[in-house]
């Protein structure tokens, strides 16, 4: 787990200019270098007590505050290289991996080893300002998806990073194999997504609630003996299983995916011997983040990640193209 050890107290007095405030955006005032969210997991007492974030400062009220120094040590015992790491890119600030599919992002309840972020930190530190267990982590994959992700190292790239991704200023290209031929050679999906009322593990669209959520599609190939198109989606915004909810509501599920993907009412329609059997044999959606541009946290310099198709998709695509 991380440490913190309390090495650094600071003590604020409030002016004039700073009455009514709430004390996190008074004490974010005086610390800029921090994020309000992280401001509010530091210790903060006022004459000695502990006091609220909600509460309002007053004229004269004298703050001390408590910035713990972190130490990323994220399951120490259990940092291993259970697999090579595919790295695109690796500065001070950035490292940027090529995820395999079938890999956990970081520790879980049900994932102690073996996670992508403690391999990560068997071969290089990440910014602990992720927390506990998800230190460096910016953005995430599902298990079985594949591909580009960019792992903060620095303090300064991990509160850029977390910006940019919440902002939405960046660029995500997947691609993905679906069941169905469509039409049309580019499409604009929206709708709300929320969390489904009959499985929490699930995701789904919603008319009202939810989070607004955006993909645009190409058409890069279709088989249409197999009923198989390959697309590619970008993400206008990231909700969680966005593209997989959104292509299935519009009846195009991904491939092999066992939440959206509906197989066992597609199987009974393949006819070649080789799809059938890596659509049965296969564990996994097939799903990857193919592209990723963003501007580089601390030198601002545009960068461009493309990682090619895994082993597994590229397998499939040769059976498709093939048939």
């Amino acid at each position: 787990m991380n440490r913190f050890i309390m090495s650094d107290i600071r003590e604020f007095v409030v002016g004039e200019e700073f009455i009514g405030n709430r004390l996190d955006k008074f004490l974010s005032a005086q610390m800029p270098e921090f994020s309000r969210s992280e401001i509010q997991r530091f210790t903060v007492l006022c004459a000695g007590s502990p006091v609220k974030f909600s509460e309002r400062v007053r004229l004269g009220d004298t703050f001390t505050v408590h910035v713990p120094t972190p130490q990323t040590d994220v399951a120490s015992a259990n940092v291993s290289a259970d697999f090579d790491l595919d790295i695109l890119f690796e500065d001070d600030d950035i490292i940027v991996i090529n995820k395999p599919c079938g890999v956990v992002m970081y520790p879980s309840a049900g994932n102690k080893t073996g996670t992508l972020v403690q391999n990560i930190l068997a071969h290089t530190h990440l910014s602990a300002l992720g927390g506990d267990v998800r230190p460096g982590v910016v953005h995430r994959l599902d298990k079985d998806t594949s591909g580009v992700m960019v792992f903060a190292k620095s303090d300064a790239a991990f509160r850029e990073l977390v910006r940019v991704f919440s902002e939405h200023d960046l660029v995500r290209k997947y691609t993905c194999f679906v069941w169905g031929v469509p039409n049309w050679e580019s499409a604009t999906i929206t709708g709300n997504i929320a969390r489904s009322s009959r499985n929490r593990q699930k995701m789904t669209m919603v008319k009202t609630g939810g989070k607004p959520a955006h993909t645009e599609v190409v058409v890069l190939d279709a088989w249409s003996r197999a009923g198989v198109s390959q697309f590619r989606c970008q993400l206008m915004t990231g909700r969680t299983h966005q593209i997989r909810v959104h292509l299935s509501a519009h009846g195009f599920p991904v491939l092999c995916d066992p939440i959206y993907g509906r197989g066992t009412t597609r199987l009974g329609t393949v006819k070649d011997p080789d799809l059938l059997d890596f659509l049965r044999e296969h564990d996994g959606q097939m799903l990857h983040a193919e592209i990723l541009e963003f501007a580089h946290p601390v030198t601002g310099a545009k960068m461009r990640f493309k990682a090619p198709l895994p082993d597994d998709m590229a397998e499939l695509k040769y059976i498709l193209d093939n048939m």
